[in-house]
C-alpha cells in the first residue's frame, strides 16, 4: 500500500477525469489526500472524499499564494490568484469526518509584489495564525506549505503550535532544517523533487530522517517524478517517490511503502 499524502485531483487540471485517476489511483494501492488551497478547492476536495468509502481524504485550508491577488506560473498551471481570507464559519461547514486536515496553510515569500510587500506578508501570516487557531479547535494535524520562509514558519509554530501534529509539505531544505521541525513533532513529506534533485541536500535528509516521522506525496499536478517528467503528476506516481527514498535508505520499496503508508495513518487518525 502506498499513501500520497499531499495531492490535488480537486484542481481544474483533472476536471475532465477526476474520477478515472481516482479509481487507477486505488486499484493500484494507492490511498490519497487531495488538499485544498482556497474556499472552492477545499469544497471540492471534501466532495470528492465523500465519493470513496475508503482510501480517499481531503485537506482544507488556504494557501498563502491566495491570500492577496498576483499571477502565478506554475508547472501545469497559470492563473490569477484571488484575494481571500480564511473564514472560518465556511470552512467549518466543510467538516466532514473524511477530511483529515487543515491546509494547505503556511508562508511563500518566492514571488512576494515589490510594491506592497509587507502587507502581503502581513495578510499570508493572518491567514496562517487563524489556520493554526482552527487546526487546533477542531483537532486536526496542520499541512504546511513553506517557501522561502523556513525561519518565519519555525517561530510562528514553536510560539503558536507548538504541540502538533502536522507535516512541512515538500520538503526542499537541509537536515538542520529538518530537525527543527522534527523536534517540534512534525512529520517531513517528500516529492517528486527528491526524485530530481542534483544537489545532494535532500539526499542527506533522507539518510538521517527517522522512518517513523516520513511521509511521501506527489503535489499532483504538480513535480512530476520520471520516467513521466513533462507530463501531469497523479497520485500514482507517489511510488517513484518511495522508490527513490527505498534506494537512498538502502531499504526495499516494500518496506518504505508500508512505513510511510502507516506514518501517514497515524498523523492523519485513519483507521484501516
Amino acid at each position: 500500500m502506498f499513501f500520497d499524502t499531499h495531492t490535488h485531483v480537486n484542481f481544474t487540471a483533472f476536471k475532465d477525469d477526476a474520477d478515472p485517476v481516482t479509481k487507477r489511483a486505488l486499484e493500484n494501492q494507492t490511498w490519497m489526500v487531495n488538499v485544498g488551497t482556497q474556499y472552492d478547492t477545499s469544497k471540492e476536495s471534501a466532495s470528492i472524499a465523500l465519493k470513496y468509502p475508503q482510501g480517499v481524504f481531503a485537506a482544507i485550508g488556504l494557501h498563502p499564494i491566495h491570500t492577496y491577488q498576483q499571477m502565478v506560473d506554475e508547472e501545469e498551471s497559470h492563473f490569477k490568484s484571488r484575494e481571500e481570507s480564511f473564514d472560518e464559519i465556511k470552512y467549518a461547514e466543510l467538516l466532514n469526518d473524511k477530511v483529515v486536515a487543515i491546509g494547505e496553510s503556511g508562508l511563500d515569500y518566492f514571488r512576494l509584489p515589490e510594491s506592497n510587500k509587507d502587507s502581503a506578508i502581513e495578510k499570508q501570516q493572518q491567514a496562517f495564525f487563524a489556520q493554526l487557531r482552527f487546526a487546533k479547535k477542531y483537532k486536526r494535524p496542520i499541512i504546511i506549505h513553506c517557501r522561502d520562509a523556513y525561519e518565519d514558519v519555525l517561530k510562528i509554530l514553536k510560539s503558536e503550535y507548538s504541540d502538533g501534529p502536522g507535516v512541512i509539505h515538500s520538503f526542499t531544505d537541509n537536515w538542520e532544517t529538518a530537525k527543527k521541525f522534527l523536534d517540534i513533532g512534525f512529520y517531513v513529506a517528500f516529492n517528486g523533487i527528491l526524485t530530481f534533485d542534483k544537489t545532494g541536500k535532500l539526499a542527506e535528509v533522507i539518510e538521517k530522517m527517522p522512518s517513523d516521522r516520513m511521509l511521501v506525496e506527489t503535489d499532483a499536478p504538480y513535480l512530476t517524478p520520471p520516467p513521466f517528467r513533462g507530463k501531469r503528476n497523479e497520485p500514482m506516481y507517489v511510488r517513484y517517490v518511495v522508490d527513490k527514498i527505498a534506494e537512498i535508505k538502502k531499504a526495499s520499496s516494500e518496506e518504505i511503502a508500508e512505513l510511510t503508508f502507516r506514518n501517514a495513518c497515524s498523523l492523519f487518525n485513519i483507521k484501516v
